[in-house]
């Protein structure tokens, strides 16, 4: 028990809990991007999925890491622009298109990868890249912050300057207007000349981008393999994290960081004589509950306002 409060306690607890919430943040903030346009993207999982397999099969295949950065992007672009191309352009409900999508990437990523490796369950035989972590200069010399803040994969970086940099488009630039009132009313937007297909379109791709950055990171990040199904729901909790940031970038990290370091502490746990599903379920069952009691928080506010 001792040694599991003191591994909680340790600063590498904070600096596993920061890596873990990457590919979630990532995730979330391209929900953000979607939901104020009112395209709420429930294909992230799928996305992130089809990304990170395109990832590790570019890089086993040519040897180049910026070769499978794009490739992964380029996925994203266009699995976000088939949602929207059966959303915007047939009208079919994106809710049921993005479902589909993301039963399409599960098998389809096992199929490819039987085609391409002849094996259905990782990309092991496969001798894929990594993408590089990186030392911050003069901080990574400092005691404790050094431990945190430096030494982390390069995406990491990459998650925290988009949250900054998605808080400024969506709240100081034309593009951000234009995806913030195309969301809050499209009538609205088009009767001054604003077009909301090219809008939520453009939403839906910068949210496939970011959904695929979150992607590699899974599968080039610290492991250099493609799994079955390994985004395991970080999907679904990206679009629960940003349910939970509402609004905002700083939010929806708050709300990654949540899921983060509750995924962390069930790795902690593991030491204990605890289930193993019951370790693995914790991140989730955190997250529920921190949905919920947001829910009945909105509600008792929306309740009082009444009063």
């Amino acid at each position: 028990m001792n040694s599991v409060l003191s591994s909680i306690l340790s600063w590498d607890f904070i600096s596993s809990g920061i890596r873990v919430t990457t590919p979630v943040l990532l995730a979330a903030l391209g929900a953000l991007v979607a939901e104020l346009a009112g395209t709420p993207n429930i294909a992230l999982e799928g996305t992130m999925l089809f990304s990170a397999f395109v990832g590790v099969i570019i890089s086993g295949f040519t040897q180049s890491l910026w070769l499978s950065v794009i490739g992964a992007l380029l996925t994203g672009i266009v699995m976000s622009s088939i949602l929207a191309y059966f959303s915007l352009k047939l009208k079919t409900d994106i809710i049921m298109a993005a479902i589909a999508l993301n039963i399409f990437a599960s098998g389809g990523t096992i199929y490819a990868l039987y085609l391409l490796t002849g094996d259905k369950g990782s990309s092991a035989s496969l001798k894929s890249l990594v993408l590089p972590n990186v030392d911050i200069p003069i901080i990574k010399n400092i005691p404790i912050l050094g431990d945190i803040l430096s030494g982390h994969h390069i995406l990491t970086y990459v998650a925290i300057i988009l949250v900054f940099l998605i808080q400024y488009m969506l709240y100081k630039t034309p593009l951000g207007l234009r995806i913030r009132s195309v969301g809050e009313s499209p009538d609205a937007a088009r009767s001054v000349g604003i077009s909301v297909f090219k809008t939520q379109y453009t939403a839906l791709i910068i949210s496939g981008m970011l959904a695929s950055l979150g992607g590699i990171f899974l599968s080039m990040g610290y492991v250099s393999w493609f799994a079955r199904d390994m985004t395991s729901g970080r999907g679904f909790i990206a679009l629960a994290a940003q349910a939970l940031g509402g609004t905002s970038a700083y939010g929806v990290a708050l709300g990654s960081l949540l899921f983060g370091f509750s995924e962390a502490l069930s790795f902690s746990l593991q030491f204990l004589d605890i289930p193993y599903e019951v370790t693995q379920s914790m991140p989730f069952i955190i997250t529920v509950g921190a949905l919920a009691f947001y829910a009945w928080s909105k509600t008792k506010s929306k309740r009082n306002r009444e009063l």
